[in-house]
């Protein structure tokens, strides 16, 4: 659960120093992406914009050092810069990105073509030829998507093992699916499991926030022009459905819900609660939440939740599907962190930046799991909503009105091209604009076309 938003938080929050630049690097207040995706030392400006419970959870959830925990993150910031840029380059012949190493030192990235290997090494990272392409493989995975039952809940596309890979109870249920789907079998990888994926909320009371007899957790504060409320999931409530707080104090009302197809939702607050830019850390200490950029496959995570606490793990895959009993939802990421009921609709956060809201998954935190959230800036765009987060910085000197279709608040996807200031940018990672994130500013995040 994120701190909540209450009145008198603010008395308190004047105690926390806050994580106020992004653990990115190009972006104000850290490194910019030098190409080099091997860090063996820290990188100051990364470590020193994480608050500081993220490091002991990551040294406990990920069995590392402390200084192994400080050089991750900054390896992890440069990886996404890279990867986002190679990407743009390699265009359909692209087949994913991946880092891996106990510090995420190595990255790589796989390409269809084997003439796009020196450009890959060019940049730091290690080259792998496939067969498929990322586009070939997500097609086939919306394929199977449409045919899904819950025998074979969980479906992605793994860009290591460079397939789709189709989780199933039963080898004849996945068979039967990839018959059904009319998808050649030699894209997919079938993993037998015992898992069926559910939706995280509890019936049983608690801490967090709380929709008649249920509970889930509130994933990121945002706000809608002057309206104040929070992001969370969307099987924790319709349009119209009310909540009240931790403390069973009114606090507001859902604005709107998606689920399934999607798992996302947000909630108005009343007068009496306050936004504010934190999630709820180790120990009960607040974590600031500097932006929302997407880390890449094998990424560092962090969840936070009102049953089970603080927990961290990896990022598996993106792009996950998932059958539920209530329905299929797509677009989820695939985690390695454990959850619980109750847990549902609370913060995934990477570093200081915010990944999503918790979905769904099987296992507990005694014996393991794996968890799935609902990405944050689908969320964001979906529903108009703003992050709450620590500030984006200076906008820097030069005409204060540049011009160009670049816009602070709105969500830009990798890919994505802006003007600004008389320039063309193309986007390197997923993200919601602030003020001080133009793209001369950072480096990370576009690049110049």
């Amino acid at each position: 659960m994120l701190p909540i938003h209450h009145r008198r938080v603010a008395a308190a929050c004047a105690a926390v120093v806050a994580a106020g630049a992004l653990v990115l690097a190009g972006l104000p207040g850290a490194a910019s992406a030098s190409g080099q995706n091997v860090a063996e030392s820290p990188s100051p400006a990364a470590v020193g914009s994480t608050s500081p419970q993220v490091l002991p959870a990551m040294r406990r959830d990920l069995g590392l050092t402390a200084a192994q925990a400080e050089v991750r993150l900054g390896n992890e910031a440069e990886a996404g810069a890279v990867a986002g840029a190679l990407h743009n380059a390699l265009g359909r012949d692209f087949a994913g990105a991946w880092v891996h190493g106990a510090t995420s030192a190595r990255l790589t990235v796989a390409t269809t073509d084997a003439s796009d290997v020196p450009a890959i090494e060019a940049r730091g990272a290690e080259a792998k030829v496939v067969e498929h392409s990322v586009v070939q493989l997500a097609a086939a995975q919306r394929k199977l998507d449409r045919e899904a039952s819950y025998d074979a809940p969980v479906r992605y596309v793994d860009v290591r093992a460079n397939a789709v890979v189709v989780r199933a109870v039963r080898a004849s249920a996945a068979d039967s699916l990839v018959a059904a789907a009319g998808v050649d079998p030699s894209l997919v990888r079938v993993e037998r499991t015992k898992e069926r994926p559910r939706p995280l909320y509890d019936l049983v009371g608690g801490e967090a926030y709380y929709m008649g007899g249920g509970r889930c957790s509130i994933g990121f504060p945002v706000t809608k022009g002057a309206q104040q409320g929070f992001a969370t999931a969307g099987h924790c409530g319709r349009a119209g459905t009310a909540t009240s707080g931790y403390n069973q104090v009114a606090q507001g009302t859902f604005q709107a819900s998606v689920f399934p197809g999607m798992d996302m939702a947000w909630v108005a607050t009343n007068s009496q609660w306050t936004a504010t830019p934190y999630v709820k850390g180790q120990g009960g200490q607040r974590v600031g939440v500097g932006g929302s950029t997407q880390s890449p496959v094998g990424a560092s995570v962090c969840r936070s939740g009102s049953t089970t606490g603080w927990h961290c793990g990896t990022i598996q895959q993106h792009n996950t599907s998932v059958t539920y009993p209530e329905g299929t939802i797509s677009g989820v990421t695939r985690t390695s962190v454990c959850a619980e009921p109750g847990d549902s609709g609370g913060s995934f956060i990477s570093g200081s930046q915010a990944q999503g809201v918790t979905s769904g998954g099987s296992g507990n935190c005694s014996s393991g799991g794996t968890t799935f959230y609902q990405p944050i800036n689908p969320l964001l765009q979906q529903f108009g909503l703003t992050l709450k987060t620590t500030g984006g910085g200076d906008p820097g000197p030069g005409d204060p009105d540049p011009g160009g279709t670049w816009a602070a608040g709105k969500v830009y996807a990798p890919g994505d091209t802006v003007t600004y200031g008389g320039s063309t940018y193309r986007c390197l990672q997923g993200h919601q604009a602030q003020p001080g994130w133009e793209p001369p500013n950072t480096p990370a995040l576009w690049q110049q076309a």
